[in-house]
């Protein structure tokens, strides 16, 4: 078994409150996007105090030794250190004892729209993301546009049709699954990937209009309101 951090955030023992790591700053066209977005929607939708610890520079052997890929979110409680926003957010969801059906098939079925949220749809998100923004000045970065963009559109279309006419992935109750949906497809804010598939661009628009994702994304924002100190 790995050993535990020998560098684990500095946090007030006595408020007991999960700890979510993000960094301190980012370039303003990431604002709005990093992932911590996903731990801090959880909380809020469960109404879960939580504090943030800021990093400045996640690829310390300190850090590393909490997320071993150099990446944010983290996340600590009184009984596990965890990383991955889907572990994240399963994490918050049970603890709570929200955002997850009791029911086993439902329970498995909110499981299964976490894991396809991040393992079939948001490889397709990213890609468009890499090859627009990331590395939009590489040579081929713009003959390349054209079939991540049909990639991802046939991707769209695929979650639109399981989708269909309901107000949630799985029927009228909001999940972790959805959640992540909803996360992972507000990756494309701002682009027009999402103009030919109403359902979903409505059903994104439900998601992110909810208040615990308002409060979530206007703490995040804030937090790069101003300057942090080195």
């Amino acid at each position: 078994m790995k050993s535990p951090n020998p560098n684990p955030p500095q946090i007030c023992e006595d408020t007991m409150l999960p700890i979510i790591t993000t960094f301190a700053w980012v370039p303003p066209f990431a604002r709005g996007f990093v992932r911590d977005i996903r731990a801090r929607w959880a909380c809020e939708e469960v109404g879960q105090p939580y504090d943030v610890v800021l990093i400045h520079n996640a690829k310390t052997p300190e850090h590393r030794c909490y997320q071993p890929f150099g990446q944010v979110p983290t996340y600590r409680d009184d009984e596990v250190e965890i990383f991955e926003s889907g572990a994240i957010v399963l994490r918050i969801a049970e603890r709570a004892g929200q955002l997850i059906p009791a029911d086993p098939a439902a329970r498995i079925r909110a499981i299964q729209w976490l894991v396809a949220a991040l393992n079939s749809v948001e490889p397709f998100v990213m890609a468009i993301a890499v090859n627009d923004i990331f590395e939009a000045d590489r040579d081929w970065s713009k003959a390349r546009h054209a079939k991540v963009a049909e990639d991802l559109q046939a991707r769209l279309h695929d979650l639109e049709a399981a989708l269909g006419d309901t107000e949630w992935i799985d029927g009228d109750v909001f999940t972790v699954g959805d959640l992540m949906l909803v996360s992972v497809l507000g990756g494309l804010r701002g682009s027009q990937q999402l103009d030919s598939f109403p359902k979903l661009a409505s059903y994104v628009e439900r998601g992110e209009a909810r208040p615990a994702h308002r409060k979530a994304m206007a703490d995040q924002l804030a937090l790069y309101a101003e300057p942090v100190a080195a």
